[in-house]
């Protein structure tokens, strides 16, 4: 179980994130918006992003290279999730720290199985008695 939080201005493709990755047994949080995401940050640190490329705001690139350059916050894992499919953009974000890239349309089931793959990783580099976070007191289940 991880606390992960997403941004996609898409109210009902979010609500398919929200709800499978619930069915896995994480605490997700989604954000409309790359900015609303960056503000979330304030209330607890997630285990996991997930991003939407094209956003208002703060697109997903200007949020991964905010958290990438931040020593607070380079660590955790973060999955580009978008529909933008040109290679140029997948190795912009891979080059910029992106651990994984997925594009949309996609399987439900699959990015489960990649969220949970990065998470079993992100645990096992953890040191001895650290576990992943749990959904911070602030922070309510969307």
């Amino acid at each position: 179980m991880a606390y992960i939080l997403a941004a996609d201005d898409d109210e009902m493709l979010g609500e398919v994130i929200r709800r499978r990755l619930s069915e896995s047994g994480h605490y997700v949080t989604m954000c409309g918006d790359g900015a609303e995401l960056l503000a979330r940050l304030s209330e607890g640190l997630p285990d996991l992003i997930l991003l939407d490329q094209v956003m208002p705001k703060r697109s997903g690139m200007e949020v991964l290279i905010t958290l990438k350059r931040d020593p607070l916050l380079v660590s955790i894992p973060v999955v580009m999730l978008t529909a933008c499919k040109a290679p140029a953009d997948v190795l912009a974000a891979l080059r910029a720290g992106a651990a994984d890239y997925i594009t949309k349309p996609f399987i439900p089931d699959e990015l489960a199985l990649r969220v949970d793959g990065l998470l079993l990783r992100r645990q096992a580099d953890l040191l001895p008695g650290e576990e992943l976070r749990r959904r911070p007191a602030s922070v309510a289940i969307h």
